[in-house]
């Protein structure tokens, strides 16, 4: 009989001996190797074998020892036996190096969305309600702000404008022919 890298009876091993590798369990492990094994742990120890099978880590005859040995094993130490000369996870591969993409090949980052100026809103906002020299003032204060500090909400400044300045006609024309009215009444 064939000597196999882990401590099963009948292995020709000592028992409690750990194959190639010595990772032997920690005190606090040492408990826990004790423990049943579940079928979800052998599943997964039969992955890590398929793993190192398809690698080429293993030859088939060892393969199929082992994958009997797994069915076999009602431990977690026994299961770790199994697999304590075998990588459990992916390798470490070291980072490729990246180049940079040229400058050229970059899209530009979109621009940040204006802000819209508060006193166009504010000129319109006049203007609807009634108010019409206020809305007349921020109307033009706000264009001014717009055109240097690059503002949005033109549209809004010159609609505030537009009803301002005809409010201010309105009121303008009413005011005047409330006087006629008044001075065509007194004679």
């Amino acid at each position: 009989m064939s000597v196999q890298p882990w401590g099963e009876p009948g292995s020709g091993n000592p028992p409690g001996k750990w194959p190639a590798g010595d990772r032997q369990p920690a005190p606090a492990a040492a408990s826990q190797a004790v423990m049943r094994a579940g079928h979800a742990d052998r599943d997964r120890t039969i992955d890590v074998l398929k793993a190192a099978f398809a690698e080429g880590r293993l030859s088939a005859q060892e393969y199929e020892q082992r994958h009997e040995a797994v069915a076999a094993s009602q431990t977690y130490g026994q299961l770790a036996a199994l697999v304590a000369d075998l990588p459990s996870g992916p390798m470490a591969v070291p980072p490729v190096a990246v180049q940079p993409i040229p400058a050229t090949f970059l899209q530009p980052p979109p621009p940040a969305p204006r802000p819209v100026n508060v006193l166009a809103v504010t000129s319109l906002a006049l203007g609807v309600f009634g108010f019409s020299l206020p809305a007349v003032i921020t109307g033009h204060i706000a264009r001014s702000q717009i055109r240097r500090r690059d503002m949005n909400g033109d549209w809004a400044a010159v609609a505030g404008l537009v009803v301002g300045y005809a409010g201010t006609a309105l009121w303008t024309l009413m005011i005047m022919l409330g006087t006629v009215a008044a001075v065509a009444g007194a004679h």
